[in-house]
């Protein structure tokens, strides 16, 4: 267990560069030219994100980035 002091500056700074991670892997995950090796990775990576987006986001916009069943064929 680790811990992080982090003034209101950096977790605003935190939530936006997260926030602005997670949107694009949201677009590659819909992307069909990627194989599907590559959107597992990605779909692993989105989730490990999320986790750390929780813990400096508000309940509002955690919601919006709750991740839904993404299907990797």
């Amino acid at each position: 267990m680790l811990g992080l002091l982090i003034n209101e500056k950096e977790q605003t700074e935190l939530q936006y560069v997260i926030k602005r991670e997670l949107e694009e892997l949201l677009l590659d995950l819909e992307d069909h030219r990627i194989d599907q090796m590559v959107k597992q990775n990605m779909h692993e990576r989105y989730k490990v994100l999320f986790q750390l987006y929780r813990r400096v986001a508000s309940q509002e916009e955690i919601q919006k980035y709750i991740p839904k069943r993404i299907k990797i064929e």
